[in-house]
């Protein structure tokens, strides 16, 4: 898609909010919020403590058949106090900025642990794994305040609405279209020496549009979302792709129970990814309710699959200086040649089995997942090719994945391929499988790469599967 260009300049990031960032607080502010509550978390006689404050706002405004259908204007703020005595923890938290507010907050936390049952994992990060100061204020490119006025948004969200509708007579109908704007700021500090903060951003334009009537209609969605408003893609192009999407869906079949291989559009090709991150994570791990228990040096995925994290990413939906404990990250193989080098673990998860934090306290960062055998030119229509005849999945419904065992089960709708090539759209179909088998299976991961959120994956060929039709 191309890229347009919005008339403000692109500002540079700043590591403090600056005057017309359109916060209502300033870091200063929020550095004396956290030492008054820190402050007074000590005078009750704490272990440990640690707090955080934050401020988010934005704009959301949504259109639907060239009218104006919602404007919202959101500013939320909060301040969170976590105690420790000893091995007992409380949290409370807080809208109130006040000192009064505060010192309550404080003794409910205080409370809480006073009276929670000891858990001997339950503490502050250990001083060794905490970021160093140098590396907390490491620039990422993360905040770029966009100054879009409602009715500038309106206009775009209109636009973007406008360009799928005349794409063709057969786009019936809108579910609308939408711009945000959204942007927060926070500072931590706890009493094991770490302290700090940074500001991001995350603004995106999408459109649902409906192709076909009665019982032909067909209804699909795109969407750009980038830290920086620059780099979203313009209203015109991502409303002419979802109103293509929905025509290429009009006349869907079912089709004939089968078995055969299934190449996932590399938007859900990241769901994948993320069912693995989600199964080699510290929770699932140390409560024994994974399908992937005990791999850590083991092979899972086939020897030409390699997947990393990188947290520094510039503009990164997943970048940041630290993690949520204020622990330190570094970019790492998660997997070497399909075997598992590193788990997604927390100070408490790591405590739990016996190892040492990732840095993943509040999820995973940058992921790339790859495959040794992906050329340059393995592009959607490469992959049909290599997929010969079977499903291509462009639509996932329902969550039915057990991660205790694997079963993986999902409503799907997509298009049939014969000698790779698309033969026809199909829907109410459901395709299953048991994730350790899928994950062993994956054949090919394409060079039509997409980013989801923190994850970054071309499509995903899978080896065989059943797809449950008429």
């Amino acid at each position: 898609m191309k890229k347009h260009s919005p008339a403000q300049t692109r500002p540079s990031a700043p590591a403090t909010p600056v005057a017309d960032s359109g916060f209502a607080y300033s870091r200063a502010f929020f550095e004396t919020r956290v030492d008054a509550a820190l402050a007074h978390a000590k005078k009750l006689g704490a272990t440990d403590a640690g707090a955080e404050v934050s401020e988010g706002c934005g704009l959301s405004v949504s259109v639907r058949n060239g009218e104006l259908e919602n404007v919202e204007r959101n500013r939320d703020k909060s301040l969170g106090v976590t105690i420790y005595l000893g091995n007992r923890r409380g949290n409370a938290s807080t809208s109130d900025f006040s000192d009064a507010a505060i010192a309550q907050t404080v003794r409910a936390a205080y409370d809480i642990a006073r009276f929670t049952a000891e858990d001997p994992f339950a503490s502050l990060p250990d001083a060794d794994d905490i970021a160093p100061a140098g590396e907390r204020e490491r620039s990422l490119e993360l905040f770029f305040p966009w100054a879009v006025s409602s009715e500038e948004a309106a206009r775009l969200a209109l636009e973007c609405e406008a360009a799928a509708l005349g794409v063709s007579k057969r786009i019936t109908n809108s579910e609308g279209a939408a711009v945000s704007a959204q942007q927060s700021h926070f500072f931590s500090a706890h009493t094991r020496g770490f302290r700090g903060g940074y500001a991001s951003s995350r603004h995106a334009i999408s459109v649902s549009p409906i192709a076909g009537k009665g019982k032909d209609m067909q209804r699909d969605a795109w969407y750009s979302s980038m830290r920086s408003a620059d780099d979203l893609a313009s209203p015109q192009a991502v409303g002419r792709y979802a109103a293509e999407r929905a025509l290429s869906r009009l006349k869907a079949r079912k089709i004939a129970t089968t078995e055969c291989p299934v190449l996932f559009e590399s938007p859900l090709a990241a769901g994948l990814v993320g069912a693995f991150v989600q199964a080699v994570s510290g929770g699932a791990l140390y409560r024994k309710s994974t399908f992937l228990l005990d791999t850590l040096g083991k092979q899972v995925l086939p020897k030409h699959i390699d997947l990393m994290e990188d947290p520094f990413v510039l503009r990164g939906k997943g970048s940041s200086p630290f993690d949520d404990e204020g622990v330190r990250v570094l970019p790492r193989k998660v997997v070497d040649a399909g075997r598992v080098q590193g788990y997604f673990l927390s100070s408490y998860s790591a405590r739990k089995l016996g190892m040492r934090t990732t840095g993943n306290s509040g999820g995973s960062h940058n992921l790339t997942f790859t495959s040794r055998l992906t050329r340059a030119d393995d592009t959607l229509d490469a992959m049909l090719q290599k997929l010969g005849t079977g499903l291509l999945v462009t639509e996932l419904m329902g969550q039915g994945v057990n991660y205790v065992t694997g079963d993986y089960s999902r409503g799907a709708s997509g298009f049939w391929v014969e000698n790779g090539r698309i033969a026809f759209p199909v829907h109410e179909i459901t395709i299953a499988g048991n994730m350790k088998d899928m994950l062993k299976g994956i054949d090919a991961v394409g060079a039509d790469t997409y980013n989801y959120g923190a994850k970054t994956v071309g499509s995903i060929l899978v080896s065989r599967m059943k797809v449950a039709g008429s």
